[in-house]
């Protein structure tokens, strides 16, 4: 497990809380300066995204292109074409949501070795709404050929993850969030691309076993719903999901092998998401019930995150409940 110290803290007021994007900039400028081929490029958000930190330690490497996704992809396709390792980074909703015909033709395509930073993704977003908040960008990027998904859980993983993309040779895109979330993993945890992780592992006194397999900024919403949980006589293990495709098949066999039935949790629509990509597997390969935890066919709204997140049923009551319905 990550780390078996978060049944003490992951209901306190101790855990540490940080925007996962934080991770994103210390991984960017960590692999600038491993790798010179490594370039930035930004549409006008070079502070929200995170990518002042490298375009303050390498001027020369980095290209602000403005309030332009489009464009940006298609320049950063053709720095990939020189040799270049480029990483575009602007909100999700943009890029890759107004950017995307370029991004499935333009750069992978033509397997160009580009890495798509969406930020600010998910209802958390907060008052700036729906136009804002990409509950969608899941299913639009794991559809593209030879793409690979990646939602960090926290600012540690995150930069795990962009160091992890720096060294991929392939498209690759990672979704980060806006607000400060817990902090759950460690610098000792394993990350790798392709792979999931047990963050927290039922016992054996609970005769109701539950598989929640999470992604993203949630975990620790699933972390707090399994304890409660385990109050009420169910036993969650949760497993986190870091690489939405390709998808850690093995850790999902385990997981129906050992649970009654398998739910899935993320902050996006459970349509075309994590839930789907879990549920085509199983429905495949090993036939098992799953339960879709997530925004049910609706677009966001405007409203502090927190709030946000109980309305759709994502914070730890509204996930215990579902649970519970089940049984």
């Amino acid at each position: 497990m990550f780390a078996d110290h978060l049944d003490k803290k992951v209901c306190t007021p101790e855990v540490d809380k940080v925007p996962n994007r934080n991770g994103y900039g210390e991984g960017l400028k960590e692999a600038g300066e491993k790798d010179e081929r490594v370039v930035a490029l930004c549409a006008d958000l070079t502070g929200s995204t995170r990518t002042n930190l490298f375009a303050d330690a390498f001027p020369d490497r980095f290209v602000q292109v403005g309030i332009a996704e489009q464009n940006m992809a298609s320049v950063a396709s053709g720095m990939a074409a020189m040799g270049k390792i480029p990483f575009i980074a602007s909100y999700a909703m943009f890029s890759p949501g107004r950017s995307w015909e370029q991004v499935r033709t333009t750069i992978a395509y033509n397997e160009s070795n580009v890495k798509i930073i969406g930020a600010h993704a998910g209802v958390s977003v907060g008052p700036d709404g729906a136009t804002h908040q990409a509950i969608e960008d899941i299913a639009i990027m794991r559809v593209i050929p030879g793409m690979v998904v990646l939602a960090p859980c926290d600012t540690i993983e995150a930069k795990k993850a962009t160091l992890a993309a720096a060294s991929y040779d392939g498209p690759v895109y990672i979704r980060l969030a806006r607000e400060k979330t817990p902090v759950v993993t460690t610098e000792a945890s394993p990350f790798t691309i392709g792979k999931a992780e047990v963050l927290f592992e039922k016992d054996d006194s609970h005769k109701k076993t539950v598989g929640l397999v999470v992604t993203g900024v949630l975990a620790h919403n699933a972390l707090e719903a399994a304890l409660l949980l385990a109050k009420q006589g169910v036993g969650v293990t949760v497993l986190h999901m870091p690489c939405i495709k390709p998808l850690d098949t093995t850790a999902l066999d385990t997981l129906a092998a050992t649970h009654d039935i398998i739910a899935t949790l993320e902050e996006h629509q459970i349509i075309g998401g994590l839930g789907s990509a879990v549920s085509e597997y199983y429905s495949e390969e090993n036939p098992k019930q799953v339960v879709k935890i997530g925004v049910r066919d609706q677009f966001g709204q405007s409203g502090e995150p927190e709030e946000l997140l109980a309305h759709y049923g994502l914070h730890a009551s509204g996930i215990t409940e579902k649970i519970l319905s089940l049984f």
